[in-house]
């Protein structure tokens, strides 16, 4: 914890040779004290950070917005930029921003976005000032407006730009691309056009980043911090640098993003208004060392206990689907307490055979579910799974073996393993009760698990 005015370092920014430092803070405040206290204590951090970041990424709603008149509109824009954020040199700190849904919610608005920001007009067509790209040595930075006016509004957004962009730069090593949206639900706060983009483009735009292999999609508009992966892409959402009031209590927090990203990877930590280090993540994380193959049955557990906040638990599963589909849930691995609901399920349940995992929080509450894909009936199967405490809710990663690409599960929790407390028992191919206890129906079942001493 640090007071304010103290100078500190950050564990990875004393490191030589990175690519580029970023600093990621987000979401609205607006024209009045409350916002304007909490954003004023994210700049706060921001301002002392050691060394400085070499630029700013902020992906929308710096101001509240949403108004029918344009001289109020840039006023309230005058105001975040002569005063709040008055400090910020920007010619030896550039701040690079996304379009938003409190700056961008009309044609008028666009034109005073453009106006005010001077952004690069290197976008597609009637898009200029508001979709636009930047190349920063090895690093591409591509920024899209998932508001577009000229294609319906809020959660539309043009993908044809995106590709042509993307491949006009395959010789880049690292690429992010950045958005006001998110394509993928955060904490289970769903709704098309509203919350994400729509569903006509979710599906083509994601794809278009996984075949130009882009390192992350950075986004906001949910206040959370969340990071999530799919088909090897990062989603990561961070909207925290004003509006505390309509934040989950005990749950997320205003923060801003030091990022660095080099030869050793891509890595983050998140930082609170008192300078705490609240979450971290390397990606890509680094494999488990130690691995044992778990023997079908019930056992004792290889370790116990809490294993920290950024712990790592890898499991390999193998085996032969059932010729008929069993709707029944069948268990794969569980670790478990005979006194309470198993801490952690993994196995497949419905008609479709959905691989599912189940964290068992409290005693008397229900439990939390994530769902990944589904497994055919007569087919054999081999699939990694990561439990990745670090990462929270996106943090139930799989993938098929032999694919270097991660996904994380679906779910609706705001926590993932961060808390979690390993039980004494395990138990492969059936349930804590035994035998006949959702039992899998398949047979060679074989798991193995890594996992840090």
């Amino acid at each position: 914890m640090l007071s304010v005015g103290q100078s500190y370092s950050l564990p990875f920014a004393e490191r030589g040779g990175p690519s580029f430092r970023a600093v990621r803070r987000f979401l609205f405040r607006c024209f009045g004290r409350l916002h304007e206290g909490t954003f004023a204590a994210v700049n706060s951090v921001l301002r002392r950070l050691d060394p400085p970041p070499e630029f700013i990424l902020f992906p929308g709603d710096e101001i509240i917005g949403l108004t029918a008149d344009p001289e109020a509109l840039r006023a309230q824009w005058r105001h975040w930029l002569d005063q709040e954020m008055a400090w910020l040199d920007r010619e030896a700190t550039p701040i690079w921003h996304t379009t938003g849904n409190h700056t961008t919610y009309d044609e008028m608005s666009e034109q005073v976005f453009r106006e005010v920001l001077q952004l690069p007009e290197n976008g597609p067509p009637e898009q200029e000032g508001l979709s636009y790209w930047v190349r920063h040595g090895d690093l591409l930075l591509v920024f899209v407006h998932t508001l577009s006016t000229g294609l319906g509004g809020e959660g539309h957004v043009e993908t044809e730009w995106l590709e042509a962009t993307l491949k006009a730069h395959t010789d880049v090593r690292h690429k992010i691309v950045l958005g006001h949206h998110p394509v993928f639900p955060v904490n289970g706060f769903s709704g098309a056009y509203q919350r994400e983009i729509g569903p006509e483009y979710a599906g083509k735009f994601w794809n278009i980043l996984v075949e130009a292999d882009v390192l992350a999609y950075v986004c906001s508009h949910i206040l959370a911090f969340d990071v999530q992966v799919h088909r090897g892409v990062l989603q990561l959402c961070t909207a925290g640098a004003g509006t505390a009031h309509r934040m989950p209590e005990g749950v997320e927090y205003l923060h801003c993003i030091q990022a660095a990203l080099d030869a050793e990877g891509f890595r983050y930590q998140v930082l609170d208004t008192e300078g705490v280090v609240r979450e971290q993540l390397q990606w890509p994380f680094k494999s488990a060392e130690n691995w044992r193959n778990l023997p079908h049955g019930s056992h004792a557990a290889a370790f116990t206990g809490s294993k920290g906040p950024n712990n790592i638990v890898e499991l390999r599963i193998a085996g032969l689907m059932a010729e008929k589909a069993h709707a029944p849930a069948q268990t794969l691995f569980s670790a478990f307490d005979h006194q309470i609901i198993a801490p952690l399920w993994l196995g497949l349940r419905g008609p479709r055979q959905t691989l599912t995992l189940i964290l068992g929080r409290q005693p008397g509450r229900s439990p939390h579910y994530w769902f990944g894909p589904d497994l055919h009936p007569g087919q054999p199967f081999d699939i990694d799974i990561a439990l990745h405490a670090g990462m929270g809710p996106g943090g139930m990663l799989y993938r098929i073996h032999g694919d270097d690409r991660w996904s994380s599960f679906h779910g609706a929790s705001a926590t993932g393993l961060e808390q979690m407390i390993w039980p004494g028992q395990w138990s492969v191919g059936h349930g804590q009760g035994g035998p006949a206890d959702r039992p899998f129906m398949g047979s060679a079942i074989a798991v193995q698990i890594g996992y840090e001493s």
